[in-house]
């Protein structure tokens, strides 16, 4: 695992691919919104990729941050007072926050592997994961949320209609545009077919 050695030929391109997907820009947001989400006591991370990654990789941040939108009784990762320092049991710490992430309701598709963030392998996922869980807590919007809700996109949301039987009878005389259209042009006083097209001079 911490004996990787460098990477060569077509797999040094394939992680210098991904790793041109790291949005620096966004790094700063996140980072703006997990300190005003659990508190100026997680500090602030140094500026770029690794930094990022380091100051994620013990799990504990992520814990709290998961916790932080939780209230206070039910509290889904549990937070060692001293943090972990052995590898295992950081590498159980992120798993804790990437279950409760999809318990909150992010999607699997959008959860980053542990070793994603373990070993930085793609920190673009990290970011992908955290911006799918803040735009999970703003469309909730159960109070638990703190910081700027324009940080993240809302989730679109479910817009049931029930309609009268009279409006489901009235839906049954419109022409769907499937079966084609009864207006626009048609071949109303056009000559007959096969007609030589007439040419006064």
């Amino acid at each position: 695992m911490a004996n990787k050695g460098p990477s060569f030929g077509l797999s040094r391109d394939v992680q210098a691919k991904i790793e041109k997907k790291y949005d620096d820009e966004l790094e700063e947001r996140l980072v703006e919104w997990v300190v005003a989400q659990c508190g100026a006591d997680v500090g602030r991370p140094d500026r770029g990729r690794l930094g990022f990654q380091v100051w994620l990789k013990n799990g504990i941040v992520l814990g709290k941050l998961i916790n932080s939108l939780h209230p206070s009784g039910s509290k889904p990762v549990k937070i060692p007072d001293p943090p972990p320092s052995m590898v295992f049991k950081q590498m159980e710490q992120i798993a804790q926050f990437l279950k409760a992430a999809e318990d909150y309701g992010v999607v699997k598709t959008d959860v980053f592997q542990t070793v994603d963030l373990f070993e930085a392998k793609d920190m673009a996922a990290v970011q992908r994961t955290l911006v799918a869980l803040g735009s999970i807590a703003v469309t909730k919007d159960d109070g638990q949320y703190r910081g700027d809700p324009s940080w993240f996109m809302k989730k679109a949301q479910e817009n049931k209609r029930d309609f009268t039987p009279s409006q489901m009878k009235e839906g049954k005389n419109v022409i769907g545009l499937q079966m084609g259209s009864n207006q626009g042009a048609s071949q109303a006083g056009m000559t007959g077919y096969g007609r030589p097209r007439q040419i006064i001079s």
